[in-house]
């Protein structure tokens, strides 16, 4: 794969977590790509992530170093002229403000899932990158994954028939995490399980359930003034769905889709490699589709063409699916 007119996209990255580190080692496969800043609060957290990086030294921008006032690093980023495009890696409370600030800026914006906390909020983000006719996409990875695009495949073979149903369930044990508070999951920037990877469940259920849809039960759990498990049942019209997303419990992971001949069952949807198909009267298929590089990749190598091309939204995961989503998930809240 080798660079669309010898351009090369330069990159910043708003936030050093976890998450940012994986996105800056899968960004290093892309040939097309050179990451160039990072932007955090910690001036020491800034300098080991240029050092593991590769950033240089005058890319290890922190809120410590510019004389501690919140958010100084990442306007100071965004500032650079020679940025083409920011991963935001923020908490989800911060999508909409430093998003809006990105795209003014000129900046094209990747955003970690969910694109921000509401339908509303989602919606004015995706107003800002029409207005500015800048890219914005939010990294719902899962929809560029080979698994994925395969099952879509099927699906629209008629692999099992007429799909009827669609349960999207992510279960983990994080319950300590949660209780003890201070990183991304928490109140007022985090928002809990829904946000998190009930986001992941609600993109699959999108996706293959087009139009109007209700809530037909929800219950929570809460901890921590967050929800650390989500259990609803949605009907859009005749069919229906599950979204299933909690930290309470072990780590049973899958999406099914039932059809009328048979389902698909993915394990681990957030991030799917292995697909069973299970038709009446004939033996289970398994596939295994891993991942070109990681998890991150596909969504990126996706996101970079489209820059490239000097697209303002994505077809695989367009600012309306996003929408959607999002308005899904409030619809969820509003229900329990």
């Amino acid at each position: 794969m080798g660079k669309k007119d010898g351009r090369v996209v330069r990159w910043g990255i708003l936030g050093a977590g976890k998450i940012a580190h994986r996105f800056a080692r899968s960004l290093s496969h892309d040939p097309r790509c050179e990451l160039v800043a990072i932007s955090c609060r910690s001036a020491e957290k800034a300098e080991a992530f240029a050092l593991e990086h590769g950033v240089p030294e005058s890319g290890a921008l922190s809120d410590g170093a510019l004389g501690g006032v919140a958010g100084t690093a990442h306007s100071a980023l965004l500032a650079r002229p020679d940025l083409d495009a920011i991963y935001l890696a923020l908490p989800h409370g911060m999508h909409l403000e430093w998003g809006t600030a990105a795209l003014r800026a000129g900046k094209a914006v990747l955003c970690e899932k969910p694109l921000c906390v509401s339908a509303e909020e989602t919606r004015r983000l995706a107003e800002v990158s029409h207005r500015t006719g800048t890219l914005l996409m939010e990294g719902m990875k899962t929809r560029f994954l080979p698994a994925y695009q395969r099952v879509r495949e099927l699906v629209a073979d008629g692999a099992i028939g007429r799909l009827e149903r669609v349960e999207a369930v992510l279960q983990n044990a994080m319950l300590e995490r949660i209780a003890r508070g201070g990183d991304y999951l928490s109140a007022p920037v985090g928002g809990g399980m829904l946000l998190d990877t009930g986001i992941y469940c609600a993109a699959w259920i999108e996706d293959y359930l087009p139009g109007t849809f209700e809530v037909a039960r929800a219950e929570a759990r809460w901890e921590a003034g967050v929800d650390c498990a989500v259990d609803a049942e949605l009907r859009f019209g005749e069919k229906t769905a599950r979204l299933l997303a909690a930290a309470d419990r072990g780590n049973t992971r899958y999406a099914r889709l039932v059809g009328s001949e048979g389902q698909i069952v993915v394990e681990q949807p957030h991030r799917p490699e292995r697909v069973t198909i299970e038709r009446a009267g004939e033996r289970p298929l398994e596939l295994d589709l891993p991942h070109p590089v990681d998890d991150f990749f596909g969504e990126i190598e996706h996101f970079v063409g489209l820059l490239l091309d000097g697209e303002v939204e994505s077809p695989v995961m367009p600012h309306g699916a996003s929408v959607r989503c999002a308005e899904m998930l409030d619809a969820i809240r509003a229900a329990i």
